[in-house]
This record gives structure tokens, C-alpha cells and sequence, in this order.
């Protein structure tokens, strides 16, 4: 029996996993420990109760997506108003040094993927679909490519392709929070002297940080939708300039226009500190980012798992393996070896499994714990969301033509 959840609904029992995934972390302190997100503890135990009621044939959760990802695309909105140009300046050189580490890794997912088909008795084609499609892809390219590889004449294709997204998914959220933890405390990279100061109370000369006020929070809603409405546009106008092969998230263009506003606003303002209201933007942002990951975890289909023949459940922990290793040797010390790099690591990890806002997710988890990073919430949506979407699609396309020939 399948049981339809509207909006209202779908929302009800996303603010109850909410609260029972932060519940869990409190009674359960290996989470915290490891810096497992509150949002995928919560989301995982629903996911896994529709999973047993799936299989046992008693019912079947299915949700509504709308709120789901619009606040994806407020979640982004807000992160775009922490790239100031000083950051852009900064982070210059560590976006192209991302960027390729991003397609390095695609690239090996598939070398992966398509190489160890044939000792494991898997079609390559097949293969492929536990490959940089739904890894570094995630779903939508799962849903993108999959249909692809069924018109060349591999029906299974889309079905492999999606439940290994999930599986990338599920892993993402898992590992990545764990392993920063671990380079933190490792390499002693962090210090109670790296706590941001405008999260106190109080400052260390005394001043006291403003209270938020309903004027100044309404004012951070208006600029957050501002910043989302121009990002609607800005994609309209690179959808009219691009081929249409070239797809532009939109929620990426959400941080364009947070971006654009939160360096121009200053300009015509008097008080330059205070004209945007960061700390409400970033509350409203947090808020929006536990409540997409926590529907997107409680969303996940489960049993599609249970249809993955051994080899490519084999296939795909050879995927973790490799995103461990390559994340913890090559994108850790290429990011600089320093807190940025660790958090970026936990970030890398969470899109390189399948989802941006994985990645989000377990950057805040480590940097609630810690500090927060600016460099690390500016490189990594930008790189997983946008550019890595281009880079990846050439690679993907480079080897389904060698798969297709095998």
C-alpha cells in the first residue's frame, strides 16, 4: 500500500526527524564524536523504517518534493552571500586546483568502475553506472544518463545508475563528517582560538553582539529571496546563451545572486558593516539546509539497494575505497593541509558520493563542533554544483563510448 504524503504532511514528519536526529546525537555520542549530522541520523531511521515496511509489503512512504527543494534553493542563496570579493581573491587559486581534483576523481570513479566490471562478470556498460554517473552525478545524473545506456540496449541501466545514487548518498553522509574529525585531531589543526567571535555573546573587547531583531531578520529575508529571484534569471539567461546539453542548476545560481548582492549592497550603503545582516542569513540558511538534507535522507528509496546483484555491491565499496584514499592523500594535502583542507575533505566527499547538499551537511556538522570555514562553503558548492557538473558530463560521455565498444 502505498501512502501519498502531501506538503503539510511531508513537512510534519521532517520537523519530527529534525528533532529526534538532534536527540539522537545527545544520546547517542559517537554521532557528535564523529560529526554525523543531525539531519541524516534523523532522516536514515525513517528511511530505514520505510524500508522494512516496504519489504514486508505492509506500506510504502512516498513524499512531496516542492519544500524540498525549495529550500535547496534558499539553502544555496544564503551560502552565496559568504563570497565577498576578498574571499574570491583568496580562494582564487584553490577553486582551479578544486575544480581539477573534482575531475581527476570522476575520472578515476569511471577507471574504477569500468575496470573492474570484467573480473567481476559485469557488462562495462553496467558497470559505469556505479561509476562518476551517480557518484559524482547523484541522482539527476543517474536520472540523466541512465535512460542513455537503456536506449543502447542495456535495460537495467537506470536501475543500477539510481540505487547506487542512493548508496553514494547514504555512504557521503557516513564517512565524510567522520574522516575531517579525524584529520582535525590528527594533524592538530584547530584551536579554541579559531572560534568565531560573532557567534559569542560577547566579543573579547566587550562589546556586546546586536540581538536579533524582527527588523533586521525581515530585512536578511528580503535580500535571501532578492538573491533567489535574480538567480532565476541569471539561469534564464545562460539557458538562452548554452546548447541546451548544457544544463545550469538553478540553485547555483541562487549563490550567484547572493554573491552579487552581498558585494554590492555595501556599496550603497552607509553603515557598510551592517547593511547585510549576516547573522540572520545564515540562520535562515542553516534552518533550510537541516530541513532538505533531513526530506532528502527520509525521501531515500532503500530497497532499490536490495536489487544490486554482488558484483556491483562490490563494485560500489570499491568506490568508497577510492574516494577515502584519493580525498585523505590527494585533496587534503593539494587544499593546503590546514582546517580549510579538512573541512573541504569532509565536503569533497559528500558531492564526490552523489549530493552538494551531503557536502553541506557534513561541513557544518564538523564546523559546528569547530569553527566555521568560509573558504571551505564557498569553494565546494561552487565546484560540486556548477562547474564539476561540466566536467563531469565530458567524462561520463568520453567513457560510454569506450564502454559501448567493449
Amino acid at each position: 500500500m502505498e501512502i501519498v504524503m502531501n506538503v503539510q504532511k511531508t513537512l510534519l514528519i521532517c520537523v519530527i526527524l529534525m528533532v529526534l536526529g538532534r536527540k539522537l546525537r545527545e544520546w547517542l555520542p559517537f554521532l557528535k564524536k564523529y560529526s554525523i549530522p543531525s539531519s541524516v541520523a534523523g532522516g536514515l531511521v525513517f528511511a530505514i523504517i520505510n524500508l522494512v515496511l516496504s519489504l514486508t509489503g505492509i506500506a510504502q512512504f512516498t513524499f512531496d518534493s516542492t519544500m524540498q527543494d525549495f529550500f535547496m534553493y534558499v539553502f544555496f542563496t544564503c551560502a552565496g552571500f559568504q563570497a565577498s570579493f576578498a574571499l574570491l581573491k583568496s580562494g582564487g587559486k584553490k577553486i582551479i586546483i578544486f575544480l581539477f581534483l573534482a575531475a581527476l576523481l570522476a575520472f578515476l570513479q569511471n577507471v574504477v568502475a569500468v575496470g573492474l566490471s570484467a573480473p567481476l562478470g559485469v557488462e562495462p556498460m553496467i558497470g559505469l553506472m556505479t561509476g562518476s554517473i551517480p557518484m559524482t552525478g547523484g541522482h539527476g545524473n543517474a536520472a540523466s544518463f541512465g535512460p542513455m545506456a537503456v536506449d543502447m540496449g542495456y535495460p537495467n541501466a537506470l536501475n543500477v545508475a539510481v540505487a547506487a545514487a542512493t548508496f553514494g548518498l547514504v555512504s557521503g553522509s557516513l564517512i565524510g563528517g567522520p574522516l575531517a574529525d579525524n584529520l582535525i585531531k590528527k594533524k592538530h589543526l584547530w584551536n579554541p582560538s579559531m572560534k568565531d567571535s560573532s557567534t559569542e555573546d560577547e566579543v573579547e573587547d566587550g562589546s556586546v553582539v546586536r540581538p536579533v531583531s524582527l527588523k533586521v531578520f525581515t530585512t536578511a529575508t528580503i535580500l535571501v529571496f532578492i538573491g533567489l529571484g535574480m538567480g532565476s534569471y541569471i539561469k534564464e539567461f545562460f539557458d538562452f546563451i548554452l546548447p541546451d546539453s548544457v544544463n545550469i542548476p538553478v540553485h547555483v545560481m541562487g549563490m550567484v545572486g547572493g554573491c552579487i548582492l552581498t558585494n554590492i549592497v555595501p556599496m550603497f550603503s552607509k553603515q557598510k558593516q551592517e547593511a547585510i545582516p549576516q547573522v540572520e542569513i545564515d540562520i535562515i540558511g542553516d534552518i533550510s539546509l537541516e530541513l532538505f538534507v533531513t526530506m532528502a535522507i527520509m525521501s531515500m528509496k532503500l530497497w532499490e539497494l536490495a536489487q544490486l546483484a554482488l558484483p556491483l555491491v562490490v563494485l560500489l565499496f570499491a568506490q568508497v575505497i577510492l574516494i577515502i584514499i584519493f580525498v585523505r592523500f590527494i585533496t587534503f594535502p593539494l587544499m593546503g593541509k590546514d582546517y580549510d583542507a579538512a573541512i573541504i575533505s569532509a565536503g569533497h566527499i559528500g558531492f564526490g558520493m552523489g549530493a552538494v547538499p551531503v557536502s553541506m551537511a557534513n561541513m557544518k556538522a564538523v564546523s559546528d563542533k569547530y569553527s566555521y570555514s568560509k573558504l571551505a562553503f564557498f569553494i565546494v558548492p561552487i565546484i560540486g554544483g556548477m562547474f564539476s557538473n561540466f566536467t563531469n558530463a565530458a567524462i561520463i560521455t568520453f567513457f560510454m563510448n569506450i564502454a559501448g565498444n567493449m
